[in-house]
């Protein structure tokens, strides 16, 4: 192509560019008369139930080289700015800068909104509890290692409502100043991280050197930047965040290893038609309670994706997820039998049946 050619290409780029500056701040302007009514309203600003049925409904008319997930991150970012544009709110995440909690929470609300980095999973929660954030996001398991028990701990004490759940691929990298394995004595990371890459540490030699438990990949990475013959079992946006040279990318035992997370508010979600709810559950310690819960759901038609035991202060409850939202008319059949036993932490659009 000659040069006339390619600035006739450049140029008919430029003309869909400015046409769609205008049309992004005419959508901008209809958010926020559509704010103005919420306001007066109390509505919720963000509905991730609105939000897919915008993207779904993109997707059925996409004729284009756009996939779902080119269309997910490109309206999501969108979706993020008007947000920020109307009301911007505070977002506590799990972790230092550069976590996977972190990314995930970039990954729903975009590179403008205002996120805080808290130490804990509780703190996340008291954040959001007593509206210094908006929304909270905190892992609740991983698909190598189960549930975060903190997590479940926290949504059976706070009363907040999980508004949207977040599936985030898990890869991890070896990062360090050292030119060779041979040279590497002491390797950072937390605890989860060394479980999930076992098997690469022991194929390169690795699984007898000190390991060192943290309290964050994003950490290790920094311990490791300052502390010649050391390494990290890091993130690789933690590893660039703080110039530590990469030396192995996707060091994971499992290549489908995911983790879910949950975002927390203070409001609940409107039905979507494709969503999914979670509980938690005490019975009484009577023969057969357990069997006859579950059977109820069973006859209502409702499907269980995930029962989960587990002890809060040393009591024995279960985390269920099961599809459909608390106010479709089987789900609340059950609610209303159940009221005494259940306690409703939110209905949410479904991003996977499972991990």
């Amino acid at each position: 192509m000659n040069e006339s050619g390619l600035k006739a290409l450049r140029d008919k780029l430029d003309s869909i560019d400015n046409e769609l500056l205008k049309l992004i701040n005419e959508r901008m302007e209809i958010v926020h008369q559509v704010g103005a009514v919420k306001a007066q309203s109390g509505g919720a600003i963000y509905r991730p139930e609105r939000e897919k049925a915008i993207i779904d409904r993109l997707e059925s008319l996409n004729e284009g080289k756009l996939n779902r997930s080119a269309i997910e991150a490109l309206f999501l970012e969108i979706f993020a700015i008007s947000r920020n544009l109307e009301l911007p709110e505070n977002i506590a995440y799990l972790g230092p800068e550069g976590s996977f909690t972190h990314q995930a929470a970039e990954a729903r609300f975009g590179a403008m909104s205002s996120y805080l980095s808290i130490g804990s999973i509780k703190g996340v929660f008291r954040e959001v509890s007593t509206k210094k954030a908006k929304f909270g996001v905190v892992p609740i398991e991983n698909s190598s290692n189960g549930i975060v028990s903190d997590t479940i701990s926290c949504l059976s004490t706070y009363n907040l409502k999980i508004i949207a759940e977040i599936i985030l691929d898990i890869h991890h990298t070896l990062a360090t100043t050292c030119d060779k394995i041979e040279d590497i004595k002491r390797i950072y990371s937390k605890d989860i991280a060394f479980e999930q890459c076992h098997r690469f540490l022991e194929n390169v030699g690795l699984d007898e050197v000190e390991h060192i438990p943290v309290e964050s990949t994003t950490k290790a990475a920094k311990m490791a930047l300052t502390d010649p013959g050391s390494a990290a079992i890091c993130p690789h946006v933690g590893a660039k965040l703080h110039n530590l040279p990469i030396l192995f990318e996707n060091i994971e035992d499992k290549d489908n290893n995911k983790t879910r997370f949950f975002i927390v508010s203070d409001f609940e979600n409107a039905q979507s038609g494709k969503d999914k709810t979670s509980i938690l559950v005490k019975l009484p310690n009577t023969p057969g309670a357990l069997v006859e819960f579950l059977t109820d759901f069973d006859n209502a038609g409702i499907n269980l994706t995930k029962i989960k035991s587990h002890i809060v202060e040393g009591v024995s409850i279960f985390f269920i997820d099961f599809n459909g939202h608390k106010d479709d008319e089987n789900v609340k059949g059950i609610f209303n039998k159940h009221a005494d036993s259940i306690k409703f932490l939110g209905s949410y659009v479904k991003e996977v049946e499972d991990i």
